[in-house]
């Protein structure tokens, strides 16, 4: 594996676990649930403060966005195996993409609308819906950009990677946001109606927001999912103003 690029780093603060509690004391990378982690980087400046997320598994390890290029997370990656498939919510969160691509050897996947940001690397896109295997697939979600997505994992009761499609709002509820850069927001709003129709409560458990993680107080997760979504008055957010 070839070195990241480096910089300074003596602020940077290592990847945590998402789920802490389900990980029993003194457990290894050897141990079942290990080998089914899930770890959050530290916001990351180069896509605005995005989160980015790592899952650990034995069929390979997922990057969801781009965290930091520095020597703590390369580290954590070398350490924990690396990563197979390099997932990219949407445009906001590319961040530096080619250099970990680069420095990795990681497969990029990226909505087709969008690939087009990435010019010269080799991309795999998709559509409407890309099936990595048995327990992931991706959902494609536009509103918030063209080719915004979000990563299902079936695991733990079922957990959705939203990127900036859904973010927790100061009360930590899973809200769509609508800003001054939203692409289009009466179809966020309705690719939040085809998360309720794709999920139900028992195989949506877990939003974990790829934007506005300070509002979870500490935790890197939303809990009971699928409630959140459905308590939504989506004919009144349609009528919502941009936030400046």
């Amino acid at each position: 594996m070839c070195p990241l690029p480096q910089q300074p780093s003596h602020t940077t603060k290592p990847p945590r676990a998402v789920f802490p509690q389900e990980i029993p004391s003194g457990s290894s990378l050897q141990s079942d649930f290990a080998q089914d982690s899930i770890f959050a980087f530290p916001p990351n400046r180069d896509t605005l403060g995005g989160t980015s997320y790592f899952i650990v598994r034995n069929e390979g390890n997922i990057l969801i966005d781009c965290p930091a290029l520095d020597q703590t997370n390369q580290d954590f990656l070398a350490a924990h195996g690396g990563v197979r498939w390099l997932f990219i919510t949407h445009r906001g969160a590319i961040g530096k993409t080619a250099e970990i691509q680069k420095a990795l050897g990681c497969e990029v996947l990226m909505q087709e609308q969008e690939a087009y940001l990435l010019p010269g690397l080799p991309v795999t896109t998709f559509s409407q819906e890309f099936t990595l295997d048995a327990a992931v697939k991706i959902i494609w979600t536009p509103g918030h950009s063209p080719g915004s997505s979000c990563l299902y994992y079936s695991k733990l009761g079922g957990i959705l990677f939203s990127g900036r499609h859904l973010v927790p709002n100061q009360k930590g509820d899973a809200v769509p946001l609508r800003i001054t850069k939203t692409f289009h927001w009466p179809r966020q709003i309705n690719s939040v109606q085809l998360l309720l129709e794709h999920f139900t409560p028992e195989t949506l458990r877990y939003i974990c927001p790829g934007a506005n993680t300070g509002f979870l107080r500490g935790k890197r997760f939303i809990d009971r999912a699928y409630q959140h979504l459905t308590s939504l008055d989506l004919p009144a957010l349609l009528r919502m103003q941009p936030l400046i």
